[in-house]
């Protein structure tokens, strides 16, 4: 299945460089001329941009691809004005009320003179206008000065390999900035979901007989509070008959009343005391709770048991035809809502558990883990002593169900303790590694890509702390690097291209 997994990213890869060949051998015109690659962000967008270098009287054409920061997929709808300002003075504009193609906006700015600026892009989308601002830009009076100029800037690296925009919309990709923050002592253990104190129930016989189970019922099934589970049979039974306790219940119950409106009236007439009455009523009460206990759980001979609550079946004890003494379970309820988290680590970490401000989980191996405080999840407690059984420490914590979580399932647990100090890191997506050693994918442009050694410190999970190999001020790949390996792996791209779209 791994060697099946690797030749479908193999394929796809290879696909992605023939598509970013072919992208870059079929533009009409301008083919070996040099551009401007121009890259900007605001709050929710990305925009690159590539763009024929500016030159007063002369009109650029710039290709802008606009790319959502929270799904990294393309805008489909807007408006897009693109200004080239310099100095407060806007030297050209242009408007574009839908894009050219998917997520990209052809525009077209003539300068109408030389000097320093920038170009802004005005993005009017759900009603909302959001501005995004080049690196300065050059304009220049001489053509061949410009094209110059432009192939100074070009970002080259000869470990580089191209992933065009159009391929990272159409797969699982991302970047994010390394950055320095807070990062403290991480604590890294196996843990094991299990359901939350009150969210699951075992229902019980309370007499003896023969089970027959509800149609449809097994084992994951969803109940509702009310519903009829399964019915407990004992009218043939010698001992422990049912149909006898609910008659012996109902003739204790009529008597009881009977007694108690009796002596209620003798009470009018001042010949019963106060205290005959209350003893009266008391046992009135007791005989009807009984009573009505038996009336409501059956039904022709038989006990009905009932799911107190919703959720789903959980486990079932009992079998079909079973005989089940009273007191037996017979199923277990979860109403699936809260789940528990319980790990256990080493004696040695024990003096970090008091200053613990969070953790993170991780469900499976090849994704990123998940900070249980999305999770409205909560540090519970944990143990303040161990034996020679149990050597370990418990660590317990409560969590929302996202519906990803299955009471039983494993998930490795990362347990952050409060004695942060900043460090340099990045998404712990975007570490690759090779050989026992560690690889980041740092952005050059949005559609070029530097293959970087780093050297990594401790991770919580969500992000990994790296020693050495960037400076701070890089943009990583957090999502979809090892396309991005399989692909230069491949030999298929051209690390130099550039493209002109």
């Amino acid at each position: 299945m791994k060697f099946q997994n690797l030749s479908i990213v193999f394929a796809i890869s290879v696909t992605m460089a023939m598509t970013a060949c072919n992208h870059h051998h079929q533009q009409e015109g301008h083919a070996h001329d040099e551009v401007l690659q121009l890259t900007a962000y605001s709050d929710r967008f990305e925009v690159y941009a590539e763009a024929e270098p500016f030159v007063a009287g002369t009109e650029s054409e710039i290709v802008a691809h606009f790319t959502f920061l929270d799904s990294f997929k393309p805008l489909e709808a807007g408006t897009v004005i693109a200004s080239l300002v310099s100095g407060g003075e806007v030297l050209a504009q242009d408007t574009l009320t839908a894009p050219t193609r998917q997520g990209i906006y052809k525009l077209h700015l003539t300068p109408s003179r030389e000097g320093q600026g920038v170009v802004l892009f005005r993005v009017h989308t759900d009603g909302t206008e959001e501005v995004l601002t080049s690196p300065a830009v050059t304009i220049y009076t001489d053509a061949q000065a410009a094209q110059h100029a432009a192939a100074d800037l070009k970002a080259t690296s000869s470990n580089g390999v191209v992933f065009t925009k159009e391929a990272s919309w159409k797969a699982a990709f991302a970047t994010d900035s390394c950055r320095l923050q807070p990062m403290g002592s991480v604590i890294r253990t196996m843990a094991q979901v299990m359901p939350a104190q009150g969210d699951e129930r075992t229902v019980t016989a309370q007499a003896a007989g023969i089970v027959t189970i509800a149609a449809n019922m097994s084992a994951g099934a969803s109940v509702t509070s009310g519903q009829t589970l399964l019915t407990i049979e004992s009218g043939t039974m010698a001992d422990g008959n049912l149909a006898l306790r609910y008659q012996e219940a109902e003739n204790d119950y009529r008597i009881a009343k009977s007694e108690y409106e009796r002596k209620q009236a003798l009470a009018a007439e001042k010949i019963v005391s106060e205290a005959d009455l209350r003893s009266a009523e008391a046992r009135m009460q007791q005989a009807e709770l009984r009573y009505n206990n038996l009336r409501r759980n059956f039904s022709s001979g038989k006990q009905v048991v009932t799911a107190p609550m919703s959720g789903f079946l959980r486990s079932l004890m009992v079998s079909n035809g079973a005989y089940v003494s009273a007191g037996q379970p017979l199923f277990t309820l979860s109403a699936n809502r809260r789940l528990q988290i319980r790990g256990e680590v080493a004696m040695r970490y024990y003096p970090l558990l008091g200053s613990v401000t969070g953790a993170n989980i991780r469900l499976r191996p090849d994704e990123p883990a998940v900070p249980i405080s999305s999770l409205h999840g909560r540090l519970l407690s944990y143990g303040h002593a161990v034996s020679t059984e149990a050597p370990l420490v418990p660590v317990l914590f409560e969590i929302d169900n996202n519906g990803g979580l299955l009471p039983g399932a494993f998930v490795e647990l990362f347990i952050l303790a409060d004695d942060r100090r900043p460090v340099l890191s990045v998404p712990s997506g975007a570490l690759v590694e090779e050989m026992g050693n560690y690889f980041v994918y740092v952005q050059l442009t949005p559609e070029f890509f530097e293959k970087r050694e780093v050297s990594i410190g401790r991770t919580d999970g969500v992000r990994t702390e790296v020693t050495s190999g960037l400076t701070g001020t890089e943009r990583v790949v957090s999502r979809g690097a090892v396309l991005l390996k399989v692909a230069q792996a491949a030999g298929g791209l051209d690390a130099e291209s550039g493209h002109h779209h």
